[in-house]
């Protein structure tokens, strides 16, 4: 009795002050071992408990969560292998800057490493991914355990918050018998009860003679440019835009930077640079000086490859959580302060350039490229060009888009162009992987609505049992599978050069009829049969409600034909333009 009492009290403290510090939301896989925890929790009415049966979609259905919130989810397994499940979406969390809660369950210290069933060294079983590590301490009701088990619930949550945000992992050990002690009052807690320890976080910032360091070398140059990957601060479109408009740079946005779509001002938003940045007569003529950098590194490789080029210029990477996102090695200033903040006070010490013609020049061939798009726009077969580009049309006013790895991404970051509808671009950039795509994107559409969610037909099977939450919770969700039957991106790569084994080892064709898998989720499916039913698709996506996928079946030699064809006539565009420029210029 004594232990069921100490176990109890110690995770309902531990239970109280997780709520106290905002974690509302938890996703608890079965079992036994963690049996304590998931009780207490369960009897918290305010905490939104998510039953997910497989561990790795349930940490991504988290992230997904944490994603759209922008507050640390919590997740919470037995021990064993359940919590080596959780090891991809960790990684990505870690990598893409998402707070999460990880609560392992363990074998008590005596069952360790003595052959017992379910157990294995969840001891630092996360290494460098995680932020931090704590191996709990066992239940007890004394004063003393329980102020730790309060402390360190807001020590962990405020270090999974804290920039960059990330994964922290709590390892619970846990004797028999696991069944708690569950009464009326076991949230009451005598001291402190509105929190033990109240955590505040902070904004990096610099100092004023700093901003006027950094401002007096910006007036210093003429060609300046300003690259925005992806970032989550809802100001930030403002305060960057409002310093592009003042130091007349272009801003070249990534899809994630959430620029691409909103009220703000959009003049002087670049999108069309992954396809005139392959064309070498642009790259010369559109050359900087010096370049602002913000958030995650692009998508784009034409662009990466762009900056590296220009190591010349002086490059400024702005990271409001202090990280080190400089992989070619090009940077010349590493300012650690908040993005906003950033563009906000640097107003304040920078005058309005008079001249335009550095920016006017990046427009022009942003709207040539845009111009030429006639053969992606008019493509009569179904294709991923031409689905990318109808996009922003299709979507509905606020949607929320999901896109998955590889090919799809890409092919946003081409032809998804700027628009004033607030359409919110997610994904699973961090390590860049198509696993959990369907677990992230649905756990993303509890709070976010209406949810679209476009990925390949690989990516859709490899997380085919994250459906599962749709029909759990009723979650509504419009996925446009694009089906190439393989993996369509390697067609673009080296590998493809090299036929005799490419099918086998990289183009990986599955021959799946995904209305069965959907079916079984009691999920609507479609097989989309050309442009004009895809519209009507769309145009009624917002009226129906759970599960439906969208099948648009493409091909991947034509897709890749059509590719190149594309990239073909806009170098030939641009290559024209800008020896008629010169040549005016001689004149």
């Amino acid at each position: 009795m004594n232990h069921q009492v100490s176990i109890t009290a110690y995770l309902a403290a531990f239970v109280a002050e997780l709520v106290q510090t905002g974690i509302k939301d938890v996703v608890v896989s079965p079992g036994s071992r963690s049996t304590p925890m998931a009780m207490v929790m369960a009897e918290h009415p305010a905490i939104n408990i998510h039953i997910h049966v497989d561990e790795r979609s349930a940490a991504f259905f988290a992230l997904g969560i944490a994603k759209v919130t922008n507050k640390p989810v919590a997740i919470l397994c037995t021990s064993g292998t359940a919590a080596a499940n959780y090891f991809p979406a960790i990684v990505e969390a870690r990598y893409s800057r998402v707070p999460l809660l990880v609560l392992t369950a363990d074998r008590p210290h005596e069952l360790r490493e003595v052959g017992a069933p379910q157990a294995i060294d969840q001891i630092h079983l996360y290494g460098q991914h995680v932020k931090w590590f704590a191996d709990m301490a066992l239940p007890e009701n004394s004063t003393e355990i329980i102020r730790y088990a309060r402390t360190v619930c807001a020590r962990a949550a405020a270090i999974a918050s804290q920039a960059p945000a990330g994964p922290v992992h709590l390892n619970f050990p846990f004797r028999e018998p696991l069944i708690p002690k569950l009464e009326e009052d076991i949230f009451e807690l005598e001291e402190r009860p509105m929190g033990y320890v109240n955590v505040r976080n902070g904004d990096l910032t610099i100092r004023e003679d700093g901003l006027k360091e950094i401002s007096n070398k910006l007036n210093g140059y003429k060609n300046g440019i300003i690259v925005c990957g992806n970032i989550a601060d809802e100001r930030f479109a403002q305060a960057v835009t409002d310093l592009s408009d003042m130091l007349k740079f272009p801003i070249l946005a990534d899809p994630l930077s959430q620029l691409r779509s909103g009220q703000h001002h959009l003049e002087n938003i670049v999108e069309t640079y992954d396809t005139f940045l392959r064309n070498e007569d642009a790259k010369a003529y559109l050359k900087p000086d010096v370049i602002l950098r913000f958030g995650a590194m692009p998508v784009s490789k034409a662009l990466t490859i762009f900056l590296k080029e220009n190591h010349q210029a002086e490059q400024f990477v702005i990271d409001g959580a202090g990280g080190w996102r400089d992989p070619a090695s090009v940077s010349t200033e590493m300012i650690f302060c908040n993005e906003t903040i950033f563009c906000e006070q640097l107003l304040a010490f920078s005058e309005t350039r008079k001249s335009v013609k550095f920016l006017e020049k990046w427009q022009a061939i942003n709207n040539l490229t845009k111009a030429n798009m006639a053969l992606i726009k008019d493509s009569q077969i179904l294709s991923e060009g031409r689905l990318f580009y109808q996009l922003a049309d299709m979507l509905p006013e606020g949607a929320t888009l999901f896109v998955g790895n590889s090919m799809p991404i890409r092919d946003l970051d081409s032809f998804f162009l700027n628009n004033h509808k607030s359409i919110k671009v997610i994904a699973n950039r961090g390590a860049n992987g198509i696993d959990g795509t369907v677990s992230t994107a649905l756990g993303a559409g509890l709070y976010s609505q209406p949810l679209y969610l476009v990925l390949g037909d690989l990516t859709f099977f490899h997380d085919l049992n994250g459906l599962v939450a749709a029909k759990l919770y009723g979650i509504d969700i419009r996925i446009i599978v694009v089906n190439n039957n393989g993996g369509g991106i390697f067609s673009f790569l080296p590998q493809s050069q090299h036929p005799k084994n490419f099918e086998l080892l990289f183009g990986t064709p599955l021959n799946l009829e995904f209305e069965h898998a959907v079916k079984m989720f009691n999920g609507n499916f479609t097989r989309v049969k050309g442009w004009e039913h895809l519209g009507e698709l769309m145009n009624q996506s917002t009226e129906v409600k759970g599960l439906n996928v969208y099948e648009v079946v493409t091909n991947r030699e034509s897709n890749l034909t059509e590719h190149r064809e594309f990239w073909r006539i806009v170098t030939q565009e641009i290559s024209n333009f800008v020896k008629g420029v010169h040549n005016a210029a001689k004149d």
